[in-house]
């Protein structure tokens, strides 16, 4: 690895992405096309992004298996911001299994991370808590750590587990601060403001009120009845009874709906025509917290 190079990549591992751009921005080498392409991406530029990333993976030799697989690594993530669900999560598996095969663990894990937070995207809680189970995240650099910790408080958050989100939330501020990588600090500091926000509106008595994440677990476990709008289920103690899937109204007082929720920055959409679908936001929110394209001289 040449000095620009060594240099670029420090720059990257600290959030300086002009640094990168300035040592790399007019080079066309495969390494050079990598740093580039996560600087871009960091910088928000995603299909830019994309395009230098593919340009990257096939500039690296074959021998260079390792480089490719951050490669891809990297385009997968670029996708999960994107809301790009289409992007086929075979190839990161693919690459997530090279890097574990030659021993690049971190880059490894975080592969890892993200097939996690594509499956908390998606609803599938039980899958992704399963697949972080396999995760020891001791031995990671803290922006690994810190990644960890944000992915165990999304799903916390999604299971209505206010205390154990707030615990990963800590140890995310505690690792993020280590790394100090600011737009990492800020994730955190974002998804914190999550917990503290009203997620929930209780109706009782002709009376209503906003309540935290805490205050809704708390009705939860009390064994009251609860006739939940959001996941249309009714709970009471143990047992939770799902509603009837019909709503009674057309396509179109549906999709006016859908609207005025992406207006008020409640849901979002990706995909187009048939293949449009609506989610509610990712919790937490996540930024991207791409990979370097190579090891540094210490590695």
């Amino acid at each position: 690895m040449d000095s620009l190079i060594t240099a670029a990549a420090r720059a990257l591992a600290a959030g300086d992405l002009l640094g990168v751009l300035k040592r790399v921005g007019l080079r066309d080498d495969a390494p050079a096309l990598a740093l580039r392409g996560i600087a871009m991406a960091q910088l928000g530029d995603f299909v830019r992004a994309k395009a230098l990333l593919q340009s990257a993976a096939r500039a690296f030799a074959p021998r260079e298996a390792v480089a490719r697989a951050r490669c891809v690594v990297a385009e997968a993530e670029i996708a999960l911001v994107s809301r790009d669900l289409g992007w086929p999560p075979k190839a990161l598996d693919a690459a997530r299994a090279t890097l574990e095969k030659h021993g690049d663990w971190v880059n490894a894990a975080h592969a890892r991370h993200l097939e996690v937070r594509r499956l908390l995207l998606i609803g599938r809680l039980d899958e992704a808590e399963c697949a972080l189970a396999g995760l020891d995240p001791a031995p990671f650099p803290p922006a690994s750590r810190a990644a960890y910790e944000l992915v165990v408080a999304g799903i916390a958050m999604r299971r209505i587990r206010a205390k154990v989100a707030r615990a990963a939330l800590a140890r995310a501020e505690s690792a993020a601060r280590q790394a100090g990588i600011p737009a990492l600090m800020v994730e955190v500091e974002s998804a914190s403001l999550v917990l503290n926000t009203p997620a929930a509106r209780l109706i009782a008595s002709g009376k209503e009120r906003l309540l935290l994440l805490e205050e809704v677990e708390a009705v939860l476990e009390s064994g009251t009845l609860v006739v939940d709008a959001c996941r249309h289920v009714v709970r009471g103690g143990d047992t939770v009874v799902s509603l009837a899937l019909a709503l009674g109204a057309s396509a179109r007082t549906v999709q006016r709906a859908l609207d005025s929720l992406a207006i008020a920055d409640k849901v979002q959409s990706y995909g187009r025509g048939r293949a449009r679908r609506w989610m509610t936001a990712l919790v937490p929110e996540f930024t991207t917290t791409l990979l370097l394209p190579g090891p540094l001289p210490s590695d």
